[in-house]
């Protein structure tokens, strides 16, 4: 393993007092629902409106002052662009953010109201990686990936070390998954601490991308999914994460997309908390019973909640 469970624990120390330590919400409904104690670590309650920044600070807070000087670049549909921008202000240093031209409104004013610089392609035809390539080159900037990172998934992996401390064992835990860096953050967590545990992620049906490239046992790319889940809308995973997953994860099951609006539609009804697309996956699963038998105790990363009002009102229309 290229990331281990004190790297997580190393990460959750430059994290603290910095990053929020989000709430966990528990729900007789939901339980009823399911037929399982659900603990729902609340990452949509995170500064950024998602768990991206905890990688996304714990990666620029270990570049050198001489970087930092110079400034990062990152690229992302919205949450991990928000962190990438956040921790970059926090830090001292600027950002530069490439993003797709059709991002949800509300995450290309929060990048610019943080300060970064956007730079937009679209999603159907453009390489964002190789832009972030350029511009590193053009500017001396540092890549801040959002996923393919040792330091992003140590960063990420800080998520289920919380929920395990303020849960106590559980039996799985849930989480949304995109290139893979929260799922395989959260499995290093998880299973060094509890062995037994099972991880099970969660994609839309249209980007079930993690889900085929286990089965095929390498790295599978898919044309760009469409799904209102643009945060898990990617082509393929991470290597990094890739080979991790392949290793810890359990199980990745799919959900739909109407299955992501009844989600919300629950969440903001029964919860009082607001999930995008995205974050709603995990417990999405849940209420979908796509995992089949759940067990006992049960964590859900609830992974964001960057949508706003009008979208909001739109999905759940």
């Amino acid at each position: 393993m290229t990331v281990t469970l004190q790297d997580i624990r190393d990460a959750a120390g430059r994290l603290e007092g910095v990053a929020h330590r989000t709430p966990v919400f528990r729900s007789r409904t939901l339980d009823g629902r399911v037929g399982a104690r659900v603990f729902l670590k609340a990452e949509n309650l995170q500064r950024g409106g998602a768990f991206k920044f905890r990688g996304a600070y714990h990666a620029v807070s270990r570049l050198s002052p001489e970087q930092l000087a110079r400034g990062i670049v990152a690229y992302s549909s919205g949450n991990h662009a928000q962190a990438a921008a956040l921790a970059a202000r926090e830090l001292g240093s600027t950002a530069v953010i490439v993003m797709p031209a059709d991002s949800p409104a509300a995450k290309l004013d929060a990048v610019a109201g943080y300060g970064a610089e956007i730079v937009t392609y679209d999603r159907y035809t453009g390489d964002r990686a190789a832009i972030a390539t350029r511009l590193a080159g053009e500017r001396g900037l540092a890549i801040v990936p959002p996923y393919d990172h040792a330091d992003i998934v140590a960063g990420q992996g800080t998520a289920t070390l919380e929920l395990l401390d303020q849960a106590g064992e559980l039996d799985a835990i849930v989480v949304p998954v995109s290139g893979g860096g929260l799922i395989a953050g959260s499995a290093i967590a998880a299973k060094g601490l509890y062995p037994g545990i099972r991880v099970i992620g969660v994609e839309p049906e249209a980007a079930d991308d993690t889900r085929r490239s286990l089965a095929a046992g390498h790295v599978v790319r898919i044309d760009q999914p469409h799904t209102i889940a643009d945060g898990l809308a990617v082509p393929s995973p991470g290597e990094l994460t890739f080979a991790i997953n392949r290793e810890l994860v359990d199980e990745i099951v799919v959900v739909s997309d109407d299955e992501l609006r009844e989600t919300m539609r629950f969440a903001v009804d029964r919860l009082k908390l607001v999930l995008e697309p995205s974050g709603a996956a995990g417990l999405a699963a849940l209420l979908a019973g796509r995992i089949g038998r759940v067990p006992a105790r049960v964590g859900v990363i609830l992974s964001g909640g960057n949508v706003g009002a009008a979208r909001l009102a739109q999905l759940l229309a």
